[in-house]
């Protein structure tokens, strides 16, 4: 009989464990979860001024009503090295269509200048440095994840972002249509 109390405890442990694992992980998919862009996102970005792995200042207020693919990423981030190539490829694919590429680096200009003289892309990479992050999260990335792909059209509405590694051939289709 001694060993029904224990089994039960078990049980009652065991439940308990459950119920903290689904707990934690909704948690966590909430925070992933992306939430609405805030409506001033795009303004903000555009409204600033960054370097590019140069360190020459480039203003971003020259994008406004372009198409645009922002690449929110950082050397550190090995998707978001992984995907460069693919990304380059796309640029180069979508330009004929004045849809624009940036990639905007959340990482420390002397890395981001570093990563370029190794590694050639076909699109502008610019620094932002920590504030990317608030930058990230404007666009309804709460938890600042990376890579974080935003879809922009010449009318400055938001019509895509993707968390995560993207898939090329999505991607491209997804960039192509911004033009129109």
């Amino acid at each position: 009989m001694s060993a029904a109390p224990g089994r039960r405890s078990h049980l009652i442990l065991g439940g308990a464990a459950v119920g903290a694992l689904a707990l934690g992980a909704g948690a966590a998919w909430w925070r992933l979860k992306l939430q609405p862009a805030e409506d001033e996102a795009l303004q903000t970005l555009l409204a600033q001024s960054f370097p590019d792995a140069q360190g020459q200042t480039t203003a971003l207020a020259k994008y406004r009503q372009r198409p645009l693919v922002l690449n929110f990423w950082a050397t550190w981030c090995a998707p978001c090295v992984e995907e460069m190539p693919e990304l380059s490829a796309i640029a180069d694919q979508i330009r004929e269509k004045k849809v624009e590429v940036l990639g905007i680096g959340v990482d420390s200009l002397a890395n981001i200048s570093k990563f370029a003289e190794r590694i050639k892309v076909s699109y502008p990479l610019l620094c932002t440095g920590a504030a990317g992050i608030e930058l990230v999260r404007r666009f309804g990335n709460p938890a600042g994840g990376l890579p974080f792909t935003v879809l922009v059209d010449r009318n400055g509405q938001i019509q895509g972002r993707i968390l995560g590694r993207f898939r090329s051939d999505e991607l491209l289709e997804r960039s192509k249509a911004l033009a129109s």
